[in-house]
């Protein structure tokens, strides 16, 4: 199924990785702002704050959107995944979604929550790939509990 809200998400996520944050984050704002009125449903919710989340300045602005992400991904099945990509199930968002909320609690100090959003998405990491994506989202699981074990709320290092 074409999604074109899917598409322009795509490359405004693009752009912000390409150094644009400023305006990919206005841009995807915007389309939160149009979702929210009824053009769209669970599945872009999820993916436009998840990737909102991303180019947040402050931790706590970081944290509302992940927040936002873990809520909307309970209204998307699997079905409604597959519309945008065949591939995809509901369960395999969740180690991502839960590691976020996991780094978001970690960085602001709090190491309680930071260990209860990291042992879910552990326990729900068996449903990500033996491919490059599961294996990045593996390798910063461990980051973050290693991060956790020394008490920093630095940023990670990026590799």
């Amino acid at each position: 199924m074409a999604d074109d809200l899917m598409a322009k998400v795509t490359a405004i996520v693009q752009r912000g990785q390409a150094g644009e944050r400023d305006a990919a984050r206005a841009e995807l704002e915007s389309m939160w702002a149009e979702v929210e009125a009824g053009g769209g449903d669970d599945f872009h919710r999820c993916v436009i704050a998840h990737f909102l989340a991303d180019l947040q300045d402050g931790q706590r602005d970081e944290l509302m959107w992940d927040e936002r992400a873990l809520a909307a991904v309970d209204g998307v099945s699997d079905e409604r995944a597959q519309q945008f990509d065949q591939s995809l199930q509901v369960r395999g968002f969740l180690p991502s979604l839960y590691l976020s909320l996991a780094e978001d609690h970690r960085r602001l100090g709090d190491a309680a929550s930071a260990h209860e959003f990291l042992e879910k998405a552990e326990a729900a990491s068996d449903a990500l790939g033996d491919d490059p994506y599961g294996e990045l989202v593996k390798g910063i699981m461990g980051k973050v509990r290693q991060a956790l074990a020394e008490g920093s709320t630095d940023p990670l290092p990026t590799d």
